[in-house]
């Protein structure tokens, strides 16, 4: 399996996706991955509904994305992949997901009371900051916040950093 982009957004797909983010790397599968949508019928139903022309999209599990990673049967998928939260990327990079190649891109994580304000895209409670730590340093990925592509890239560290988290 190629993997394209691996793009942490609590939006998940939605138009700056479907549009701007598919042009840029080209997938034929948008693959979503997240336990608790995989479980909501109409969520997943909005979702892969919103795939653009030519691109299917499927909501999964983490097994599940771990399961099909390592199935050859999957390889000539070049795909987008998006999770809901960063506990979610962690799971697949402790599963065995390999992004060294292309990182973890964080493009809009939705503010809830409690949550510190990092961006203005970006908020994060202790449980989602100790998650993109870890995707940064413990897995040692290249974890970078961006909206869409023509926007500069940030290494997340120093934005966590500068918030004290």
């Amino acid at each position: 399996m190629d993997i394209r982009l691996a793009r942490i957004d609590s939006r998940l797909l939605h138009g700056q996706v479907a549009t701007v983010w598919t042009k840029t790397v080209t997938p034929n599968r948008i693959l979503v991955v997240s336990d608790q949508v995989a479980k909501d019928p109409l969520r997943k139903t909005l979702i892969t509904q919103a795939a653009p022309p030519g691109v299917k999209a499927n909501v999964i599990t983490v097994a599940k994305m771990l399961q099909i990673y390592q199935d050859p049967r999957f390889d000539a998928f070049k795909a987008l992949l998006l999770t809901e939260t960063a506990q979610d990327m962690v799971a697949l990079v402790k599963g065995g997901v390999d992004f060294k190649q292309i990182g973890i891109n964080v493009g809009s994580l939705a503010y809830r009371d409690g949550m510190t304000v990092v961006t203005d895209a970006i908020a994060v409670d202790s449980a989602e900051a100790a998650a993109l730590h870890y995707l940064a340093t413990e897995a040692g990925l290249a974890v970078t916040a961006q909206k869409v592509p023509a926007d500069r890239q940030q290494a997340i560290e120093p934005l966590l950093a500068q918030k004290g988290l």
